[in-house]
């Protein structure tokens, strides 16, 4: 099928000004831009679309995205399509679906249940990325979906859920796995350094996998230590692992947290900035919101899940140890990120569960929690996590409105969702990339247009290794997002995050039209984007 839009203002994601102008596609491809009113006939094209003046832009590409599950039963994902996203990036935080060794599915679903949620109708029997990128090639999904080679599976594989350092046998091991895996078409390595098991980690152990990653033209897509009392020696680890393995750094999610941490944002920038002079190749990606979504299960002290999710729902039965964790959270573990300390039994709110019972305490804080529960807040979250076997969702609020619009304008920045599905989800599942749009670039003139496209875009595609993508060119693939600038913007809010945005016109995805006029196509024409392949 060939498609004509005319009379289109073109970012073609490069940041540059737009230009008026035509695009022409022919199958999955860019076949031709057209500068000015001239360009293609319409009886060369089978559909013509009249763009009146609106943005035409790549497709925007989700850096960061955990659709890695639901993409298998949902695979139209049309909070993700209505964005204008056309690409996203699975395996993220280094805990995702693939690889998994039979032995450990049951556990290795229980930890994963938080990010990814739940679903038994899955065959969890796939073992190896190559299994994964099957079942989503079966699925058919909607977007094109990319997937990051998880730290946290790759030790799972060659030495279980415990906490201990790996020895030479098992960096050998899982210099194998990550071979095998990178080979089967992942585009990087990711890690969850706040996550089990992958917080179980030395530097050393990360600094091995990544430099077979690099070998295979990978990058490594990083969760930090620490996004709050030690970020700046969190950030000299992630740097170092660049340095010693050679492979291009991605700061996934890059901030700071709670206000006695807000001073570090300078220096954090130096730390960019010395890196690139260095010579180093390093980028990270942010959603545009001053709160974050994650797992309740982070505000337990690590030693808690030291041998993977079940035993740590079985300590939490332990009154004993309860007072343990109790105790360390209130009074903090050096190099721990404390999410208790930054965000406030007040600043966190539950997004999601998996039993119907506990359906009611949805949206609540952990206040509200305890004052619904008649318990202190702390006592009522641990009842929860021990209740729900640690799968609950939750928002947390950390930042403020200066910092996102700092981080907005380094030149390392490009735009992701982070969004976590299940429940009552963050806003930014249905809204980060028209809010960046419509609040930072209309509004607030944080950014030009043809900056924000770039962010979402090419950016993007660069920092990623997404190959002929990001980008408006002749013989790339026809992955676009038509939006109207006057009207572009997010509707969602957190206590009512489920809408689709405005303004959003049409998405291609690879040459055939996924949505029209706020209808998704009843055909899914996605892929999956194996590196090498």
């Amino acid at each position: 099928m060939k498609i004509l839009i005319k009379n289109a203002e073109i970012a073609d994601g490069t940041g540059t000004c737009p230009f008026r102008g035509s695009l022409l596609t022919d199958g999955d491809r860019i076949a031709a831009i057209t500068h000015g009113d001239g360009g293609p006939a319409e009886s060369a094209a089978d559909r013509v679309i009249d763009a009146g003046g609106c943005v035409l832009a790549p497709g925007f590409i989700d850096t960061h995205s955990h659709s890695d599950l639901r993409v298998l039963s949902e695979p139209s994902l049309l909070p993700k399509l209505h964005q204008g996203i056309t690409t996203e990036v699975l395996g993220q935080d280094g805990i995702s679906l693939a690889p998994l060794p039979e032995q450990y599915i049951e556990p290795w679903k229980e930890n994963l249940s938080g990010l990814d949620g739940t679903d038994e109708r899955l065959d969890w029997h796939y073992r190896t990325a190559d299994g994964y990128f099957h079942l989503l090639e079966e699925a058919g999904p909607a977007l094109n979906e990319a997937y990051l080679l998880p730290h946290g599976n790759i030790r799972m594989e060659a030495m279980g859920l415990d906490n201990r350092p790996a020895n030479a046998q098992d960096l050998d091991k899982m210099r194998q796995i990550t071979a095998r895996e990178m080979e089967a078409g992942c585009i990087g390595v990711s890690s969850g350094l706040i996550y089990m098991p992958c917080a179980y980690a030395r530097t050393e152990e990360l600094i091995e996998i990544c430099k077979v990653a690099k070998d295979y033209g990978g990058v490594f897509v990083v969760h930090q230590r620490s996004e709050a009392d030690t970020i700046l020696p969190s950030m000299d680890e992630i740097i170092r692992i660049g340095r010693e393995s050679g492979i291009p750094i991605h700061f996934s999610h890059f901030k700071v947290c709670g206000r006695p941490n807000w001073h570090y944002l300078p220096d954090m920038f130096r730390k960019l900035d010395e890196a690139r002079d260095e010579g180093l190749t390093v980028s990270f990606d942010q959603y545009p919101y001053v709160a974050g979504s994650t797992m309740l299960g982070v505000i337990l002290p690590p030693w808690v899940y030291d041998g993977g999710t079940q035993k740590a729902v079985a300590r939490l039965k332990d009154p004993e140890l309860r007072r343990k964790m109790e105790q360390d959270i209130r009074r903090g573990i050096p190099g721990w990120d404390d999410f208790i300390r930054f965000a406030g039994t007040d600043g966190i709110y539950i997004t999601s569960v998996v039993s119907e019972r506990n359906q009611d305490v949805v949206g609540l804080s952990l206040d509200q929690l305890g004052e619904n529960r008649g318990k202190e807040p702390l006592e009522a979250a641990f009842d929860l996590l021990l209740e729900e076997k640690d799968a609950v969702g939750m928002v947390d609020f950390y930042g403020t409105e200066e910092h996102v619009k700092a981080i907005l304008r380094r030149p390392e920045m490009n735009l992701c969702t982070d969004g976590l599905l299940s429940g009552k989800p963050h806003p930014r599942v249905y809204g980060a990339f028209p809010r960046l749009l419509g609040r930072y670039v209309r509004e607030e003139s944080c950014l030009t247009l043809e900056a924000a496209v770039r962010k979402m875009t090419g950016k993007a595609a660069d920092a990623l290794h997404i190959r002929e993508r990001g980008y408006l060119k002749e013989g790339y693939y026809a992955d676009l997002t038509l939006f109207d600038p006057e009207t572009v913007t997010d509707r969602g809010t957190f206590t009512d995050p489920e809408r689709y945005p405005d303004g959003i016109r049409m998405v291609i995805v690879n040459g055939k039209i996924a949505l029209d006029g706020g209808q998704a196509a009843a055909e899914r024409s996605g892929r999956v984007l194996r590196a090498g392949h």
